[in-house]
Formats: structure tokens, sequence, C-alpha cells
């Protein structure tokens, strides 16, 4: 089971110092503020485990950091899921797999979502298939993570702060252990 974690931990500290997009954080410092974020929040243990690594796609696949500016969509929502699969219950790799969905989802539902998003993320909404047409956004609220996935989303767009302080990946070593499943451990 630690090794597992260990794994994650070691993931991070080697290839987390990316650029995160066209954003002022890497992808380590996004990971730890989208984290930290959801542990303020009161968030469960599978839900601040989710916030942590909804994104290792972008640091598992071997696509250019500024694969958007080229119109390519690297899908690193669907490769996260499928690595927090072998891992983690549906509560923690839902969420990461939905959060592409729930900024299409809020891109349609929320008035002053898209006034929030930074540039990159405007970038990439387009190429990850825009605002959700109303028959998507009624399927996706059927979704048992849909509300897991949409808290995600909000902790996710918050997590871009070049200023904010967060606890190092270590510290969510607990968290990330709790939230094995039997099979990983």
């Amino acid at each position: 089971m630690e090794n597992v974690v260990d794994n994650i931990i070691t993931l991070f500290r080697e290839r987390g110092h990316s650029a995160y997009g066209g954003e002022a954080v890497s992808q380590l410092e996004h990971a730890l503020q989208a984290a930290t974020h959801a542990q303020q929040k009161g968030a469960s243990a599978n839900l601040i485990a989710a916030s942590l690594l909804h994104d290792v796609g972008h640091i598992l696949h071997e696509l250019p950091f500024d694969a958007p500016d080229k119109g390519v969509d690297d899908l690193h929502e669907e490769l996260a899921a499928r690595f927090l699969e072998k891992h983690f219950g549906a509560a923690v790799s839902e969420p990461a797999r939905l959060h592409v969905e729930a900024k299409r989802y809020l891109a349609a539902t929320d008035p002053g979502y898209l006034e929030l998003l930074s540039p990159p993320s405007i970038q990439s909404l387009a190429l990850q298939g825009g605002p959700m047409s109303e028959e998507e956004q009624a399927q996706f609220r059927l979704n048992p993570y849909f509300s897991d996935a949409v808290q995600l989303r909000i902790w996710d767009d918050l997590a871009k702060d070049p200023e904010m302080v967060t606890p190092p990946i270590e510290a969510f070593a607990d968290v990330l252990t709790a939230c094995l499943t039997t099979s990983a451990h």
C-alpha cells in the first residue's frame, strides 16, 4: 500500500515541476492547491485525493505542455481515471474523470463562470467540446459523482495562485493511503 503512495509522490517529485499549461504554477503546485482547498473545506478523504490527483494524466503522458496551442486535447482526465482506477475506488477516480465535463457543465449553467476562467482554461474548454448542451447537462446531473466533480472543478479553477502556500505532497500521504482500494493494499 505504501508503495503505491510512494510511487505517486515520486511521480510528482520527478515530473510535477513542469508547467501547468500556460498558468503561473507547476503541475505539483496546482495539485497541492486543489487538495488544500478541498481539505480546508472539510471534504472527504476521497474528494481530497481526487483533488490532488485529478490532473495526474498531465504528468503521465509524453505530450508537450503546449499541446493545446497546437490544437491537441491530451484527454488527461481519461488517462488519470485509468491510472486511479487501478489503485483507488470510484469515489476518487470518477470525480477526476469528470472534472473536464464539470467545466463544460459550469460553462453552460453558470452565467459568470466563463469570466472566471483563465485564458489557457478557455482554450482547453474549446478543445474539450465547449459548454454542454441541455441534453448533456441533464445526462451529467444523473451521474452519482456529479456533485463531487463540480466541487472538484471549482477547486481546480482556484488552484492557479502562484502565491498560495500549501503543505508538501508528503502531507497528503495518509489521505491517499486511506483511499486505496483493498486490492491496492
